[in-house]
């Protein structure tokens, strides 16, 4: 599939400048990059823009460089300190349609959105594997698992009434690589893992390069579709505090939910009660169909990608 020109929007955030990197590594296309901040370093063969994902500009930019394929990776996954949930809304909601209307309005022939293992909601009744015909029933007490779920009915209905705009679904697992650092690796840190009475808390991890090179698969691949981005196999919470050679504090999950509760309301926390159920129903994604359908194997499992992680953090202590 010959794609002329590429737009990716969030393209300095931790997975857009992986792609931006890769992408300006191609003569065979044109690539733009577009976010809300000036790039702190700006590479050759691409065309960079500023914009708001919410704001009439991306219209512009869009009609102006007239991409074949978009890649839609701007979201809020870590709110700032200051952030409201109707920002966030606004910003992972409002700036996906106006996004896709500007798609529809110049032709765009593919978008291929950066969704999550999130959307399928954290829920006592998910399947042991969620498969991509499982329902999306995103928690509305998540501001991520909600919008990523209000994104793919927005998308579903995209599919219906412009069926002409290709669509590209990636719902990602818990990404792992040698210098990532988030609210999942913040928990593998502490001197204990937390654990809650009756439950596995099973993860899925995958690769950060993985989920680069499904990006760029999906680019180049005459694919459509909903796919789930896991690396093979999961970890227990008990298996993952092993392999770091911690202990776990298993507690009941009532108790959790009032020590959250108190901790939030006195500022010593960012997580709330609600965390309980992030950490006790976790999704656990079946990749069948990205390696069969989608074409797409990931070079690493769960436990493999896990372990380049864990040793990274052996050498950064050293």
């Amino acid at each position: 599939m010959n794609s002329h020109c590429v737009l990716v929007t969030g393209s300095s955030g931790y997975l857009g400048a992986q792609v931006l990197a890769r992408l300006a590594q191609r003569q065979d296309i044109a690539i733009i990059a577009l976010d809300l901040r000036e790039p702190a370093q700006r590479l050759p063969n691409v065309n960079y823009e500023v914009a708001d994902i919410r704001s009439s500009e991306v219209e512009a930019i869009v009609a102006r460089h007239q991409p074949d394929v978009v890649v839609h990776l701007a979201s809020i996954v870590t709110p700032g300190k200051n952030s409201s949930r109707e920002f966030e809304y606004s910003v992972d909601v409002g700036g996906s349609r106006n996004l896709l209307e500007a798609c529809v309005r110049n032709k765009v022939r593919r978008v291929i959105v950066s969704s999550s293992g999130a959307a399928y909601g954290y829920h006592a009744d998910n399947p042991a594997w969620l498969k991509e015909s499982d329902a999306v029933r995103g928690n509305q007490s998540f501001a991520y698992s909600w919008h990523k779920r209000l994104v793919e009915e927005m998308l579903a209905e995209y599919r219906q009434q412009q069926p002409q705009l290709e669509q590209i679904i990636l719902r990602i697992g818990t990404i792992l690589g040698a210098t990532v650092n988030n609210q999942i690796t913040d928990l593998f840190k502490k001197p204990r893992l937390i654990a809650i009475r009756g439950s596995d808390s099973p993860f899925v991890f995958i690769h950060d390069q993985d989920v680069v090179d499904a990006i760029l698969h999906g680019i180049d691949s005459s694919s459509t579709g909903i796919f789930n981005v896991a690396g093979d196999g999961k970890l227990s919470i008990f298996e993952i505090a092993t392999r770091l050679n911690k202990r776990c504090l298993v507690l009941p999950a009532w108790l959790l939910r009032s020590a959250l509760w108190l901790l939030k309301k006195l500022g010593l926390t960012q997580y709330g009660p609600e965390q309980l159920d992030f950490l006790r129903y976790r999704p656990v994604l079946d990749n069948t169909r990205l390696k069969t359908v989608f074409g797409y194997v990931p070079k690493l499992s769960s436990s493999e990608v896990f372990e380049l992680w864990r040793s990274a953090q052996l050498k950064q202590a050293a």
